[in-house]
């Protein structure tokens, strides 16, 4: 698979999360409750405050702009400013969000009970994870192409 794919695939995987916080905003509270965004946001939104819609927003903006940067990355825009670091910072967010895993994995096996750990919060996990992974291949991919052309 060549940085083009990956970073296709990297795109593709942070516009779909784009797109999820997009329907949160209009489903609200619940969609809130479900993702754990926490009592201040699910009260907010059942309150009828603009607040979690306004927050949930920006979070969409990040998530596109991380779609943006692996779509120019893989080639199909202009290249955006600091686009190999941005690669690379990406992909570190995304990892660090998906490495919670472990602690809630040390959780499980201690059996805490105030953790409150679904099944849904270890995939969460797990699917940060995997993007941020995909970026780091697509990054390093990309690097490696880059460099060795002479």
């Amino acid at each position: 698979m060549t940085y083009t794919t990956t970073l296709a695939l990297a795109a593709a995987l942070s516009i779909a999360l784009a797109l999820l916080h997009i329907v949160m905003i209009f489903v609200g509270a619940e969609a809130y409750r479900y993702f754990a965004a926490g009592k201040e946001m699910v009260d907010a939104a059942q309150a009828g405050s603009f607040k979690p819609a306004l927050i949930t927003l920006g979070v969409t903006v990040f998530f596109a702009l991380f779609g943006l940067y692996a779509i120019s990355g893989a080639g199909y825009v202009k290249t955006l400013p600091l686009l190999q670091p941005a690669l690379w910072l990406i992909g570190c967010i995304y990892s660090a969000r998906g490495l919670a895993i472990i602690v809630q994995i040390v959780m499980l096996l201690q059996g805490k009970t105030g953790a409150n750990l679904e099944t849904k919060d270890l995939v969460f996990s797990l699917v940060s994870l995997f993007i941020g992974t995909v970026y780091l291949i697509g990054a390093w991919q990309r690097t490696t192409a880059i460099n060795s052309t002479p």
